[in-house]
């Protein structure tokens, strides 16, 4: 009979970890958490010092109660749950379901599930660290605060089902604001010169830099051709010739975030596929754990790394350990970053055994920590500057000298070696002049959020954490707050309700720096600086208050049903406006006796610009809003709103860019205030 028993999460691991333990060890999954908040009230007591009521999740009684038989036939219990404050909280709620005393409790903790670490980890049992659990219990009970209270004035506001969040919140106003960005961005014209030059029988080309004085971007056409006209019969004669060599540092290995932007970006993975095929790359042993956000490796996974690339790549390749700088932002320094158990599993030894995708991203953590722990990338730069009277025109290319990192890994930031070659100019040359290309560009609005985009900007701005990245996109893509289109993210009519009530009631949730000062506290939490009780008391007087003046304000504006002019065939009645998952539509009043439904065209009071019918506010099949016309047969289409005013410039129609009213015309340019219309 077992003598030990080992309680970890997850089913997956339980064979894996019982073989490396033995005969002696029965392992058992505690199927995630165990005990939670009641889904049927806040489950915070307010007037209790903010006491948290756990019940049993439903479904779990019989987890517990076979964890109980073998809790009582085991001589010693072990605690194995995920290295972090989540995992930490779940040891936490076992022991208190399982009733396992303080003295009894030995909780361990691993990075990889190999046998060397599961038998590390045994030797070395500890107590739970409550710091870690009462910074879990923070998270938790401040978002339930957040959701329980805000949800049911956005139910009575737009519609049931939707939720508000405290990090899905910021996350969706990043996003509106994104949108906003780019829906009142004004192009701006400018104009680049290419000179096509011959050398040594060679063709190559010169970009225009500016004059002998400054850096000039002609902005008209006008600009462009006074620039030629004053150099159309000068020589082109090199300057100056400067050659470098520059060294590109390998990346680091992943954390959590890069992880995931990396997948999205090369894989086509979303950040939740990312984090579900990590997670079985972890507990079938190939990976070390997935949540961090440390660039950490370990002293003994640093040296075997760097050994197996001396053996098989050679001494050139091979970078000597250095000391490693740390971050200046809290680190989750009890992990380490995310690489592969063994570096001598191979992505090529393991493609067999690995399903696609579970190969595929294997293979991008390893080559990632392998390059980590390689030599530099060396580039020989050459550039070339010529004079055309007092203007100025440069050419440069890159060589690659030394692959380095890069005969394993290149992301796409990685420079790829130019065919072009600069070696045969020397200063004092004169280059025969083919002709010119000038060309006429805009300036480009921000880009619309990725997946990866969003996951990097939330890191960079502090909020969230390596865990709540793929929950906090999956829940406001879930709710159709936002949908995905060829990787971008746009905001729906749904989307931008919410994001209105929560900017207007409850300005600090969604407040990026408060957002951000909050995760804050909770790693002082996690460090044993700050008591956890004490941030929850700070933080739910303030979003009382403001839920109980939303509260008011909704009953003074009793909302009601838009009533239209379009009449139900059925039934007769006026058809009213009712949000569903993908915006607004029609419904009769009539429901459930009269269950007519059909869709919202509303007409914005603009007429057609090619036809002039009523131009109406569409949405594309996943949410994204547009406007077009409502004669079928035309085929008018823009993504910004368009005015009655003519353009007075070409004739042609205008759009609402924020406050202007902007040619839709990008090639005419004319913009004015929209408050200037009357």
């Amino acid at each position: 009979m077992a003598k030990y028993l080992v309680i970890v999460e997850s089913p997956a691991k339980v064979k894996t970890i019982k073989k490396f333990l033995g005969a002696n060890y029965e392992v058992a999954a505690s199927n995630g958490h165990v005990r939670d908040l009641p889904k049927s009230s806040l489950g915070i007591d307010v007037e209790s010092d903010f006491e948290p009521k756990y019940i049993t999740i439903r479904g779990k009684g019989d987890v517990l109660a076979n964890l109980r038989k073998l809790v009582k036939k085991a001589d010693k219990v072990f605690l194995a749950t995920d290295p972090d404050r989540e995992g930490e909280a779940i040891s936490w709620h076992l022991s208190k379901a399982l009733k396992i005393e303080d003295k009894d409790i030995n909780r361990i903790s691993f990075n990889e599930i190999t046998q060397n670490a599961i038998k590390a980890s045994i030797k070395e049992p500890r107590k739970i660290d409550m710091n870690l659990v009462d910074a879990q219990q923070s998270r938790r009970i401040l978002d339930r605060m957040v959701g329980y209270k805000i949800s049911p004035l956005i139910w009575a506001k737009v519609k049931r089902g939707l939720s508000a969040g405290r990090v899905q919140s910021v996350a969706l106003r990043i996003i509106c604001d994104r949108e906003e960005e780019i829906s009142a961005f004004i192009p701006q014209e400018y104009w680049t010169i290419d000179a096509q030059l011959s050398h040594n029988k060679k063709k190559l080309t010169a970009k225009f830099i500016g004059d002998d004085k400054d850096k000039i971007v002609p902005s008209s056409e006008a600009e462009v051709n006074s620039i030629l006209k004053a150099i159309e019969k000068e020589d082109f004669t090199v300057s100056e010739v400067k050659k470098s060599e520059r060294n590109k540092k390998a990346p680091l290995p992943f954390t959590t975030s890069t992880l995931q932007q990396e997948a999205s970006k090369t894989l086509n993975f979303s950040t939740q596929k990312t984090m579900r095929i990590a997670q079985q790359l972890y507990e079938e042993g190939y990976i070390s754990y997935l949540r961090t956000d440390s660039t950490r490796i370990s002293d003994e996974a640093d040296a075997l790394a760097r050994e197996y690339i001396k053996d098989t790549y050679g001494d050139a390749y091979y970078l000597a350990a250095s000391g490693e700088k740390k971050k200046g932002k809290k680190i989750q320094d009890a992990h380490e970053a995310i690489r592969p158990t063994d570096i001598k599993r191979t992505p090529a030894e393991v493609k067999a055994t690995l399903g696609r995708d579970l190969f595929r991203l294997y293979q991008l953590i390893w080559k990632r920590f392998t390059a980590s722990r390689m030599s530099d990338a060396v580039y020989e730069s050459t550039g070339v500057k010529l004079s055309a009277g007092k203007y100025r025109f440069g050419m440069n290319a890159s060589k690659l000298k030394f692959d380095g990192y890069m005969s394993v890994y290149m992301s796409d930031e990685d420079e790829k070696a130019d065919n072009i070659v600069l070696d045969s100019f020397k200063k004092g040359d004169v280059v025969k002049l083919e002709n010119f290309e000038p060309k006429q560009h805009f300036t480009q609005p921000p880009a619309h959020y990725t997946e990866a985009s969003l996951v990097k900007t939330l890191e960079e701005l502090g909020i969230g954490r390596p865990s709540t990245y793929a929950p906090t996109i999956g829940t406001i893509i879930a709710r159709r707050y936002v949908i995905k289109e060829q990787k971008n993210l746009y905001v729906t009519e749904i989307g931008e309700a919410v994001n209105k009530i929560m900017m207007q009631s409850f300005p600090s949730i969604v407040d990026v720096n408060f957002t951000a000062n909050l995760e804050s506290l909770l790693d002082k939490v996690e460090e044993g600086s700050v008591n956890w009780k004490t941030v929850i008391s700070n933080f739910y007087p303030d979003l009382d208050e403001a839920v109980k003046v939303a509260e008011k304000e909704l009953d003074a504006i009793k909302i009601e049903d838009e009533v239209t002019d379009v009449i139900c065939e059925n039934c007769g009645r006026n058809m009213v406006v009712k949000y569903g998952p993908h915006g607004k539509f029609l419904a009769c009043p009539g429901f459930p006796e009269c269950r007519n439904t059909k869709p919202y065209l509303e007409k914005v009071g603009v007429p057609c610009p090619k036809c002039s019918s009523e131009v109406i506010l569409l949405r594309t099949k996943k949410g994204r809003r547009y406007y077009g016309c409502e004669n079928q047969d035309c085929d008018f289409m823009s993504w910004n709103k368009p005015a009655v005013e003519k353009c007075p410039e070409c004739g042609g129609y205008m759009v609402e860019k924020g406050n202007k009213l902007a040619c839709a015309d990008e090639k005419c340019g004319f913009t004015k205030n929209r408050q200037q219309e009357a």
